[in-house]
């Protein structure tokens, strides 16, 4: 008799349904899996026979043959090890209901206890699409899994349990509120603070700018100017996730198991600070099965590249189609997958390669051809990209040294971002977007309006500064962006002025 047992497995941050299926032929002992498993999964072979033998329980003497449906659909990782011993248990005759809406996941241990596994949160919400209302996951995982609400979540620490759940000890369910724990933990103490950046009031504005409207910045300047203090102060002031943007966020993280251990929710917007000697495949994602790569990690958050000129030059190119479309797509040969990565990228760099270029107190050393050949590392598509370049200056050591006054602190700060970003959340309550940034250029047309003395002068702009079709519409998203802070409901000339300002540098 065929018994069956119902898991998942990821693809991308989605997962698809796995029938497990269990037969026991009158053959020579053995075990064999199909249904293009991984290595991991052929090794589940010794990994489930060690832990039904030693949980107490008795394993079949014929020919074990698992079968993972559908056949067509690689499987990877350890979450196949349970819902397989269940399926070989139940061929035993141990009392384990044929339900098709309970499903099964985790990693046995030789003992026969079960262990965590990555990407749970994607694997049950998937699980309860497709119309699961029962899951048992290990114990790490319960509060993870928890977090998809309306389904039944069993925390399981042994194989052993699974069958006294329905004999005679049933375990308790976990129980998660997702919108409380995310309220009462998405509150934290920042290290860095405005409030401890003298100077620099056209840079901090249009960090909030940018924060306020998930717009691109990069930041030229001098070294001590000031730049990637300012770059992680820009933490500070993004607003909450909300409970899309958490959830989506958990998935990713819970996918490449970096959520941390006590922390089943991602409750903070993330900021991956990445070192120039990154690989391609490291920042977009990649491998034989493709795993998300920093600007995923950065989903909704600051992905931020210090010294960004000095990146290679193949580096940066990657990144313009996912500054263009907001994600990324990997593809391989067996297979295609799709990432989140809408991300505000903060860039800084020196204007010349001594870096005292323009320098109130120190003189440049470069040569103009030196120069030019500096800045050519930046392409022209990628700065289109970029919706604020900006001119930090470093402070003079009268500036640096008697400045008495105390910056806006970032709490102050935050509370004009947030303001601003629930008047874009009432906007595009039916778009499906959650900043000016994300517009497309047909909804550009709908919610950057311009009156006719701003039409004029845009065309004057476009004419003069030879702006592309690119660099015109993100100068009405940043303006945008800016009559949001000002709480406008239109676009106003003074809008627009100021965005020109701070794209043209």
């Amino acid at each position: 008799m065929v018994t069956k047992a119902i898991t998942a497995t990821t693809i991308g941050i989605n997962s698809c349904k796995i029938e497990v299926e269990v037969d026991v032929a009158n053959s020579l002992p053995g075990m064999s899996i199909v249904g293009l498993p991984d290595s991991a999964v052929s090794e589940a072979r010794e990994r489930v026979h060690s832990a039904i033998k030693n949980s107490g329980f008795s394993f079949p003497l014929g020919k074990v043959i698992v079968n993972l449906a559908p056949a067509d659909i690689r499987k990877e990782g350890t979450n196949f090890d349970l819902p397989i011993a269940v399926g070989i248990l139940k061929e035993q005759g141990i009392d384990i209901p044929d339900d098709n809406s309970t499903a099964f996941l985790g990693e046995l241990s030789l003992d026969g206890s079960v262990r965590k596994v990555n990407g749970i949160l994607p694997l049950v919400s998937g699980l309860k699409d497709s119309g699961i209302t029962t899951v048992f996951v290990p114990a790490e995982n319960a509060k993870e899994a928890a977090l998809v609400q309306n389904i039944k979540v069993y925390g399981v620490k042994h194989l052993v349990d699974v069958v006294s759940h329905f004999s005679e000890t049933p375990i308790q369910q976990t129980i998660i509120d997702i919108n409380k724990y995310l309220k009462e933990n998405s509150e934290t103490d920042y290290i860095y603070d405005f409030k401890d950046v003298k100077g620099q009031q056209k840079a901090k504005k249009a960090l909030e700018i940018a924060a306020a409207g998930g717009h691109n910045v990069l930041m030229s300047g001098s070294p001590g100017s000031g730049k990637t203090m300012m770059a992680k102060c820009l933490a500070s002031i993004l607003p909450p996730l909300q409970l899309k943007e958490a959830f989506e966020l958990t998935k990713i993280y819970s996918i490449c198991g970096l959520l941390p251990q006590d922390k089943p929710l991602m409750t903070q917007r993330p900021f991956r600070a990445i070192h120039h000697t990154a690989s391609p495949n490291g920042i977009i994602g990649g491998g034989s099965n493709p795993k998300p790569g920093e600007i995923t990690l950065a989903h909704r958050g600051v992905l931020f590249l210090d010294e960004m000129i000095e990146f290679p030059r193949q580096v940066l190119e990657v990144l313009r189609q996912p500054l263009e479309d907001g994600e990324v797509v990997i593809s391989r040969a067996k297979t295609s997958i799709k990432y989140p990565a809408q991300f505000i990228l903060v860039g800084a760099m020196n204007p010349c390669p001594c870096g005292y270029l323009g320098d109130k107190e120190k003189q440049c050393t470069c040569a103009e051809y030196q120069i030019q050949r500096y800045r050519s590392k930046l392409s022209g598509p990628l700065l289109d990209r970029i919706d604020l370049i900006i001119n930090v200056p470093r402070l003079t050591t009268d500036e640096l040294i008697n400045t008495k006054t105390e910056a806006e602190p970032s709490a102050k700060i935050r509370e004009r971002v947030i303001r601003a970003r629930e008047i874009q959340a009432d906007r595009y309550a039916k778009e499906g977007i959650y900043t000016n940034a994300e517009l497309n250029a047909k909804q550009i047309k709908v919610f950057c309006k311009t009156d006719e003395k701003t039409s004029d002068f845009l065309k004057l702009a476009a004419q003069k500064f030879q702006l592309s079709g690119r660099k015109y519409s993100r100068i009405l998203k940043l303006a945008r962006t800016i009559a949001d802070l000002n709480s406008k409901e239109n676009i106003t000339l003074e809008h627009v002025t100021q965005a020109l300002q701070y794209r043209e540098g």
